[in-house]
């Protein structure tokens, strides 16, 4: 058990424990990714606290709504995972900074964007990480990997976007929009390279510039009810400016 620092108002129940932490390569380049299994002490008061949350749809691109987790969570987990982050993804000198927020995937294959029905990137940044705890025991599943084939890109960055972008606009106007659904083996213009299952109650943790999507059943339904939806928390952690 990763004990977590003292944080006036914090419930002992919000503790996360690191010891399962596994670490592994995938892809051509071998991005890293590490796994943690059980990683809530009690998982079921993550639960119970977005049950009581206010969920609204704060992007355009999430295909859902979310509620920002409680700042005492955030400062305290924060702590706790700043070794990990610093063993796996290089040391941030400066301490990191964390983002977070409950999820809940809620729009229909049918209403889906077409920037939504593709493999997508948190952002263009390779310093900055992304975690997803999985708290749902639905028929969903976790988190799939793409290469885009056309141009061999598996991660984007500033440099390369440009590229990848119009490679993926010329495409599309050949072929046409993707139809209405979450991506799944990312056919015609993307192979999948990896995916992780989606255990209940496991967080993994991957550079948010590598091309990737939720794995979504796009024959089950999607609830907005935190008890039988596919709910998970999604954090961002970038290192500290100067």
């Amino acid at each position: 058990m990763t004990p977590l620092p003292a944080s006036p108002g914090l419930a002992p129940d919000w503790e996360i424990a690191l010891g399962a932490a596994r670490a592994e390569r995938f892809g051509g380049p071998g991005h890293d990714l590490v796994t943690v299994a059980g990683f809530m002490k009690a998982p079921d008061t993550a639960i119970a606290a977005a049950i009581l949350q206010k969920f609204a749809k704060i992007t355009p691109q999430y295909p859902g709504l979310r509620a920002a987790l409680p700042e005492l969570v955030c400062r305290a987990w924060i702590a706790a995972l700043a070794p990990l982050l610093d063993a796996h993804f290089g040391k941030a000198t400066r301490g990191w900074q964390m983002q977070a927020w409950f999820s809940l995937v809620t729009t229909p294959p049918a209403a889906l964007l077409p920037i939504q029905r593709l493999p997508h990137v948190d952002g263009t940044d390779p310093a900055q990480v992304a975690m997803m705890l999985y708290l749902h025991r639905t028929g969903h599943g976790g988190t799939a990997f793409f290469r885009h084939l056309a141009t061999g890109l598996e991660a984007l960055t500033a440099e390369t976007y440009p590229r990848y972008a119009a490679a993926v606009q010329a495409e599309y106007g050949r072929t046409g929009l993707p139809p209405a659904a979450y991506p799944t083996d990312g056919a015609p213009h993307f192979a999948r390279t990896h995916a992780v299952p989606g255990e209940f109650n496991a967080a993994v943790f991957y550079r948010g510039n590598i091309l990737h999507s939720g794995v979504i059943d796009n024959a089950a339904p999607l609830s907005a009810d935190p008890r039988e939806g596919r709910l998970t928390i999604n954090a961002f952690f970038r290192p500290a400016a100067a």
